[in-house]
């Protein structure tokens, strides 16, 4: 919630909410969804020096996910939300993976630092999966910022739809 309409606001991430809601909602495979964590030292953090915004802080209404998605990915039979504390974190990702997953999809917020964080890792560690980004269903801190980390994605290997 921070990114959509909390600390971390941003009217990008706002409008893909119900596009993504549906898309899960129609979505026929595992869900993983990921929750960026962190805890009352945040600002004393690497990360925080740098992104000096509390944000998703542990435990808060800016932690959780957004109502409307929280509900499509409730009604899914095979769901797991992880909770990272670094934009990059896939360790908890890779334990949740099922070991013949051929095609991984990847939309939410941020695409331009936890989106491409993850993606790239996941890319490195599994690259022989087929991997996409679908970008309507993505938010960048800017629309600039979020074309940019389309494109790295696509140097990669990562499979970007609906440009």
């Amino acid at each position: 919630n921070d990114f959509i309409d909390g600390s971390l606001a941003n009217p990008a991430a706002a409008a893909i909410v119900e596009p993504m809601a549906e898309y899960i909602k129609e979505f026929e495979g595992d869900i993983i969804c990921t929750r960026d964590t962190h805890y009352s030292d945040y600002l004393e953090t690497q990360e925080g020096k740098n992104l000096p915004i509390l944000h998703c802080q542990y435990g808060t209404e800016g932690w959780e996910l957004d109502e409307d998605v929280w509900q499509a990915v409730k009604e899914k039979p095979n769901f797991i939300v992880v909770n990272k504390d670094t934009f990059g974190d896939i360790s908890a990702i890779c334990k949740e993976l099922d070991p013949y997953t051929d095609e991984i999809y990847l939309c939410g917020v941020c695409t331009d630092i936890c989106l491409i964080s993850i993606g790239l890792n996941l890319k490195a560690r599994f690259p022989e999966i087929k991997m996409y980004c679908i970008a309507d269903l993505c938010a960048g801190l800017t629309p600039e910022k979020h074309a940019a980390a389309l494109e790295v994605m696509k140097s990669c290997q990562i499979i970007v739809e609906n440009e």
